[in-house]
């Protein structure tokens, strides 16, 4: 039970301090870029624009923050089980499937509170060279930890390593 209390703690603790990081960006991006011009960092290429987004990725789905709420709920259940069912920091082997749950819930969290507090998501990062959607620090974490996430299920874990992960019946074998 230790192991999974301490599975727990560091989860919520490294997740806050992301997300703190997160809210902390935001904020900069609200008193600095709100109602001003770009902040150009490479002209044509990178530029710092307030954006406030009322949908998911790329614009889509406006206006739908419920079901947006939703699936963060959804998100952080999926973590807080993945994070109950693996063993504890000493065994190094699940600490890539850790920092991408850690990631993901904090990514998730962080444009959960705009949602929630604001009723839009506050982006302000810019890659105007190939005119990318405007995103924030949580969808970095976010397209990160995924990204990540498919390398290791792919090439680092073996299937039996995942069966941690797997609904059964108690004294069931897996």
């Amino acid at each position: 039970m230790k192991n999974k209390a301490g599975n727990l703690l560091s989860w919520v603790a490294s997740s806050a301090v992301l997300i703190g990081i997160d809210q902390y960006t935001k904020a900069l991006a609200v008193a600095r870029l709100k109602n001003q011009q770009p902040f150009v960092i490479l002209d044509g290429v990178f530029e710092f624009l307030y954006s406030e987004n009322r949908g998911a990725a790329f614009g889509l789905m406006q206006g739908r923050q419920g079901f947006f709420f939703l699936i963060g709920i959804v998100v952080l259940a999926v973590a807080g089980y993945a994070m109950l069912r693996m063993p504890g920091w000493q065994e190094k082997r699940y600490h890539w499937l850790k920092l991408c749950v850690i990631m993901i819930t904090a990514g998730a969290v962080g444009n959960m509170i705009d949602r929630v507090s604001q009723g839009y998501v506050v982006d302000f990062l810019y890659f105007k060279l190939i005119n990318f959607p405007i995103f924030n620090v949580a969808d970095i974490y976010v397209t990160t930890a995924t990204a990540l996430l498919f390398v290791v299920l792919c090439f680092y874990y073996k299937e039996e390593e995942l069966d941690i992960f797997r609904f059964s019946k108690k004294g069931e074998a897996h």
